[in-house]
């Protein structure tokens, strides 16, 4: 009763935060402060000089007076700096703006929880790379060897089941909270990993993928929403990036679970039932998870969000956490946004930006790359698919941890910045090595370093950068809603992509396709330039005040 009364009154919980940093800032005031009256007290005793000053009630009453204009000015100054960083936050750009507090190092402990998150990470990019390996070897099985049509469905009906899962993240986790989600999540997970693995007809397979496919398009859009929510600000960065780098992981654990086909052509059913175990894992460990603080404070769990801050982030920060969150809702008793919301004058602007960056991730044609890898090595004399398949996702691997390292150095929009140049720069060599007569004699080695590159220019910051900046940009208020839109719009592209390149490829040759695919890297760097902005370094708080300025 008490807590949802403090949730329901913001303007309380404010004063009475505010009343905690006057405590904080001047405890040291007060002691100094005791001290001189248990002196002054001695000395009004015999109405005598102390330290050769004469202490009576009118002296006592002016140096009183004295002291307290100090302190209304002092808080003068700090609300005139407040309005000062909101000022600048209005006009638009949060790369003007100074956080106005030094973070302090962190004694909670938060990697365990991420890394339990990234367990849906990893899931995402193993049964996105699982069947690769093992679609040749369960279309005999089932009888579909001859039937392209079938192992098209069977291929394609995890990305419609993402699609679906992705929208339905969002809901869940406002719902629900993030933890919960995730639990929720492990249902088709597990399912879906079961019915693939003992899968006797087509029927059953695909419905497997199907369900398999919701349990990944949820967990892409709130492994990234979790663990923006209860990442310290200033390895925010470095620990949203490892989303991306899990799910590099997840490929490449899939193409090594393929291994043994060659042996054991049954094994593709034990390739397919592997993901259930990290699927368990992420139900069990999340049972153990600190709930999203900011998830708690939206829904008036004020002492649930300072359990969890503290065990996030030490005891010393739940105060400062507090206030922010505090700060955040000052004058907002809004409910959660509806989907319709999104798209209103006052939040599409935001919205639009985590489209887009998703949109132009699947255009730029890193699943186009990654398709027509094994092709394009096979023309450099590398005949190994999975040889071919392993160069791509250890360059995938590699430039990801590079990323992460980065994040919070570089910032979110200079990596953006130089990712799209990069794969501008690679997709034309690409091109070129396709096209130019004159370097028909290179054109094996061209092709090989230019899919490399292209690749590790996508792993610094077209692959992680997107599902970090997210939820970084977005209030709130809309915050889980609007990742799962964005992410909603990456499965559609991909699927679109996957089911129409290698008929456009056949219309206009891989040269023009490469070509076009270097112009949308152009135009993706120009949007980035014009509309993104950068985020390192400042609390969600901080963030969402800047880019609402109203709130």
């Amino acid at each position: 009763m008490q807590a949802s009364t403090y949730a329901g009154k913001p303007s309380v919980a404010f004063e009475a935060f505010n009343r905690r940093r006057v405590s904080d800032c001047f405890g040291d005031f007060k002691g100094r402060r005791n001290l001189a009256l248990n002196d002054s007290s001695i000395c009004m005793r015999s109405r005598t000089s102390c330290c050769g000053l004469r202490l009576d009630a009118a002296t006592m009453g002016a140096e009183l007076t004295r002291a307290r204009f100090a302190v209304e000015s002092l808080f003068r100054s700090t609300t005139k700096s407040r309005r000062s960083v909101r000022t600048q936050a209005t006009d638009g750009d949060i790369e003007d703006v100074t956080p106005n507090k030094l973070q302090e190092k962190s004694s909670g402990v938060v990697l365990p929880f991420v890394g339990v998150a990234c367990l849906g990470a990893i899931l995402f990019g193993y049964h996105l790379g699982v069947v690769n390996g093992a679609l040749e070897y369960l279309a005999k099985d089932l009888g579909i060897a001859e039937n392209t049509v079938l192992q098209g469905w069977i291929v394609s009906t995890l990305l419609a089941g993402a699609t679906v899962g992705s929208f339905t993240g969002g809901a869940l986790a406002d719902k629900f909270g993030r933890t919960r989600t995730f639990q929720l999540d492990a249902i088709p997970l597990v399912v879906g990993a079961f019915l693939c693995a003992t899968a006797q007809s087509v029927q059953t397979m695909i419905i497997g993928r199907l369900l398999a496919g919701v349990g990944i398009g949820i967990s892409s859009a709130i492994v990234p929403l979790y663990i923006s929510e209860i990442s310290p600000t200033e390895i925010r960065g470095a620990l949203g990036s490892v989303n991306q780098l899990f799910i590099c992981i997840g490929i490449l654990v899939a193409l090594v679970a393929g291994l043994p086909l060659a042996g054991n052509p049954i094994w593709w059913r034990t390739m397919f039932g592997i993901a259930a175990v990290p699927s368990i894992l992420l139900a069990l460990g999340m049972g153990f998870s600190p709930e999203s603080p900011r998830w708690l404070f939206q829904q008036g769990k004020i002492s649930d969000a300072e359990k969890a801050i503290k065990t996030l982030y030490g005891k010393e920060r739940v105060g400062e956490v507090m206030r922010d969150l505090t700060t955040a809702g000052q004058g907002s008793a809004e409910p959660e946004a509806g989907w319709f919301d999104l798209f209103s004058s006052r939040y599409w602007k935001v919205v639009s930006v985590g489209a887009s960056l998703f949109l132009f991730q699947q255009l730029a044609g890193i699943n186009a790359v990654v398709y027509y890898s094994t092709s394009v090595f096979r023309s450099a004399g590398i005949a190994s698919d999975v040889a071919a398949s392993a160069l791509v996702g250890a360059a995938n691997v590699f430039g990801t941890a590079i990323a992460s390292s980065l994040m919070d150095r570089q910032g979110r929009k200079s990596l953006l910045l130089t990712s799209f140049s990069g794969m501008a720069a690679s997709m034309l060599l690409l091109s070129l090595s396709f096209s130019w007569k004159v370097l028909a004699p290179y054109s094996g080695i061209l092709a090989v370093v230019g899919t490399v590159l292209y690749v590790l220019s996508f792993s610094l910051g077209a692959g992680p950068v997107p599902a970090l900046l997210l939820p970084e940009i977005f209030a709130s208020r809309i915050r889980a809603k609007a990742v799962a839109l964005s992410m909603g719009m990456h499965w559609i592209s991909n699927f679109v992509i996957g089911l129409y390149f290698l008929s456009v490829v056949n219309k206009f040759g891989i040269s023009s396709v490469y070509l076009g695919f270097s112009t949308v890297c152009l135009l993706a760097v120009m949007y980035i330039a014009g509309n993104v902005v950068e985020t390192k370094g400042r609390s969600l708080e901080e963030i969402e005040l800047a880019l609402n300025p109203a709130i």
